[in-house]
């Protein structure tokens, strides 16, 4: 596979991961966010991830790795108020945060 082909990859996947968050907000949230916000939580989740060494942690027993999704919205929030893209309310947050997740667990059950 060429280089390029991994970035058109990872673009599909996340439109895909947008489609499906957009999919899983509270009707009430549907039109709250716009795509370009949802790939910009979806770069900060991406970062959260790498920054705080959640993605070299060891599962437990059962398979899980704790996640704690607090610390995700607030990294969210933080970071957008520092980029100027906005105030955002935690509560909303947190669904987006639950629907990247809920994507990715989909994914992992369909292997």
């Amino acid at each position: 596979m060429r280089p390029d082909d991994d970035f058109l990859e990872d673009d599909l996947d996340d439109e895909k991961t947008v489609e499906f968050i957009k999919n899983y907000l509270p009707q009430d949230l549907k039109d709250k966010f716009s795509d370009d916000e949802l790939y910009y939580f979806l770069d900060l989740i991406d970062e959260y991830y790498s920054e705080s060494g959640i993605l070299d942690a060891e599962a437990d027993a059962e398979g899980y790795i704790n996640i704690d999704l607090g610390k995700i919205v607030d990294y969210i929030i933080g970071e957008a108020r520092k980029d100027e893209m906005g105030t955002y309310d935690r509560d909303e947050i947190l669904f987006v945060v639950q629907g990247e997740i809920e994507y990715t667990e989909s994914l992992d059950k369909d292997q």
